[in-house]
């Protein structure tokens, strides 16, 4: 793994938590994209070479409105940045995590994207993405 790529933050309300962040952080807003698949609305914003990505859910039944009923608002997930994400897969199945996706998808901000089961990790839900070519 090569840096955090980002922390994923879910929000009720994608428009007002932008506001909030923006003074937070003394910047706007780089990206806003809706990825249907996953039934969200992203906002991100960089931090060095880190990014915050606020997550809204597009739909009732997406992991992030589950979220959001079940726990409240708040950090959901950590994004770690890898260079060959087929191979960090197989490294981590051979190390005994639980991965939720076998095979990477297509993510925000121009990734592939893959998520590690919180069972496996200490509660925390891990995503890898590698940069789309």
């Amino acid at each position: 793994m090569n840096k955090i790529e980002h922390l994923g933050i879910a929000v009720s309300n994608i428009e007002e938590s932008a506001k909030i962040y923006e003074k937070l952080l003394g910047s706007a807003c780089y990206k806003m994209e809706e990825v249907e698949s996953e039934g969200v609305k992203t906002a991100f914003y960089k931090i060095g070479e880190s990014k915050i990505e606020l997550l809204q859910a597009t739909t009732d039944d997406s992991p992030i409105a589950k979220f959001i009923a079940k726990k409240g608002q708040g950090i959901h997930h950590i994004a770690f940045d890898v260079t060959d994400i087929y191979s960090e897969i197989e490294r981590l199945k051979g190390e005994g995590f639980e991965l939720i996706n076998l095979t990477p998808k297509s993510g925000a901000d121009n990734k592939i994207i893959a998520f590690l089961h919180p069972k496996s990790t200490d509660g925390i839900l891990v995503e890898l993405c590698q940069e789309k070519s």
